[in-house]
């Protein structure tokens, strides 16, 4: 992997940039998996694919640490400055994101250890539905970090309405089906905390977009708004 990096006085400096972001693209690609195998078993009410999610989510976690133990040799031996700081901030902030992704992908698979009638199982098919909104969110923010492309990032911060939004139906039909029959309060609720998960995954994958367009454009946009961060972009 090559990145469009300032030219130091090591060449190992760069070497050092490019491998921790290696890193964290294989990170990434781990926990994209995850949620892919985490729909499956959801869907399938497969409990031994559950089992393994949550068994592979020791993975993610080790990546979190090592990554961070790089950046923190980085930031002890080079002091880095101006762009190559932004970068290894920026990737302290995404691991941290994809760690805690890594976390509700656990709560979701758990759907897929219940069992469910015909009529709840269209409660299933309506969280697949955002599940599936929220791996192409993923998916493309990760390829916003592989290319460094502040357009695409952007692209990914605007996607967050969208899940929002399917949230909050799913959320209204779920109240609904818990009214109409009370004695599925307890099953319709493990439904409701994946809906919840899945909505906090859409929200990660906007801060990891955040990130990728601070460390292009030197702005912190975490609290700007649509048209602000769109304008910075475009600077």
């Amino acid at each position: 992997m090559e990145l469009n990096l300032d030219k130091h006085i090591s060449g190992q400096f760069n070497k050092e940039l490019e491998q921790v972001l290696s890193h964290v693209l294989e990170m990434g690609g781990l926990v994209e998996n995850q949620l892919k195998d985490a729909l499956t078993a959801m869907n399938d009410l497969d409990s031994s694919l559950a089992d393994t999610v949550i068994a592979n989510d020791n993975k993610v976690n080790s990546y979190e640490t090592i990554i961070d133990e790089e950046c923190t040799r980085i930031i002890a031996k080079r002091q880095p400055a101006a762009i190559d700081l932004r970068l290894v901030l920026a990737i302290a902030k995404t691991i941290a994101d994809l760690e805690r992704i890594g976390d509700e992908i656990c709560r979701i698979v758990k759907t897929a250890r219940d069992k469910y009638s015909n009529e709840q199982k269209q409660l299933l098919v309506d969280l697949d539905h955002m599940g599936r909104k929220v791996l192409i969110m993923l998916s493309k923010v990760l390829n916003a970090l592989a290319r460094m492309d502040s357009n695409e990032a952007f692209e990914v911060y605007q996607m967050d309405t969208q899940i929002d939004k399917a949230y909050e139906a799913i959320n209204r039909q779920l109240m609904t089906y818990m009214m109409e029959d009370p004695r599925a309060i307890p099953k319709i609720m493990d439904v409701m905390w994946a809906t919840r998960s899945l909505e906090r995954i859409g929200d990660r994958c906007q801060n990891i977009s955040e990130h990728v367009i601070y460390f292009i454009k030197g702005t912190d946009v975490r609290h700007f708004n649509r048209d602000q961060i769109k304008q910075t972009i475009a600077q």
